[in-house]
């Protein structure tokens, strides 16, 4: 590939799996891509047409369909048109953009999970109290918590990177600008910002699961006490697709983040990166709509009334 138009600031992408030529990777992904797209705008769609789905915890849920929205589409679009068109450079301001919007997309994430395990808390644990607790204000706040949160926590993680003297090669051996693909090609030590990492990924990551644990530990202790099976199968359905999510996304992101740049391969973490940024958005939607009635309910009558 001649890269010889690229400007000295420019990074060259090396892709999805450069190490794995399957001329139908891309096919997958495509689809896949098409799948979340599509599932999040429809479950988008439900929660604003349907009355019944106007409530705090779908109103988080829309929340987490619009972050799997810009999510997925602020890294797939790009490695699918490099492909295509045979490009992989990307320029310094889009790459230091792109890494700015996946770490606001992928923190206000961890955030808006840790909300909504603390909405379930409530609603299992402290019924009576729910819609005093999980009021429209309070909603509102967690909403724009979680995404200044991210953003601002982002700015100083797409501002330190991006700034480290790279010497030699530019290839990030990734399929889109992320922090330890960057943080490899510094010619500097970088020991003291990898614990600046790490502490932040103490309170994004680390923190965020545990009190998500500590929440189902004590909605499941709630339900154990409960008299009607009925009400046990109640609860723990409410909160079971919840638990899927978290497990699938907070797993890769502990393990690219919580550990030393080069403790791991370029390769494991495309794989993680692949997990948390295209396979979870699309599992999102199918999880909360083939797991809960009141969306599954809301799809039947709205496609009820496409077809009369």
């Amino acid at each position: 590939m001649n890269q010889k138009n690229d400007t000295s600031t420019d990074f060259i992408l090396l892709g999805l799996f450069p190490w794995f030529r399957h001329p139908n990777l891309i096919l997958i992904i495509i689809l896949i891509y098409t799948a979340a797209f599509t599932g999040n705008a429809i479950l988008l769609l439900l929660i604003w047409l349907d009355s019944h789905l106007h409530m705090p915890m779908y109103f988080l849920l829309s929340q987490l369909s619009l972050i799997d929205l810009a999510y997925i589409s602020c890294t797939v679009p790009k490695m699918v048109t490099n492909y295509f068109t045979g490009k992989k450079n990307i320029s310094y301001f889009s790459c230091a953009t792109q890494l700015f919007f996946f770490l606001t997309l992928g923190l206000a994430e961890c955030i808006l999970l840790t909300l909504m395990a603390y909405d379930c808390y409530v609603a299992v644990c402290n019924p009576l109290r729910y819609t005093v607790l999980m009021n429209p204000n309070t909603c509102l706040q967690m909403a724009a918590a979680a995404w200044i949160g991210g953003a601002l926590a982002a700015l100083v993680h797409t501002i330190y990177p991006m700034n480290f003297p790279i010497c030699g090669s530019r290839e990030i051996n990734h399929y889109f600008c992320e922090m330890p693909a960057i943080l490899r090609l510094s010619c500097m030590d970088i020991s003291a910002y990898e614990m600046v990492k790490f502490v932040s990924t103490i309170v994004f990551l680390l923190i965020p699961f545990i009190l998500i644990l500590t929440s189902y530990t004590l909605i499941f202790l709630t339900v154990l006490r409960m008299n009607s099976q009925k009400g046990k199968n109640k609860a723990l359905a409410t909160c079971s697709s919840h638990m899927t999510v978290v497990s699938l996304y907070f797993g890769q992101a502990i393990f690219i983040y919580m550990t030393p740049t080069l403790a791991h391969t370029p390769e494991q973490d495309q794989i993680g990166a692949v997990l948390g940024t295209i396979v979870t958005p699309m599992l999102n939607p199918l999880i909360y709509s083939l797991r809960n009635k009141e969306v599954a309910g809301a799809l039947r009558k709205c496609m009820g009334k496409c077809y009369n």
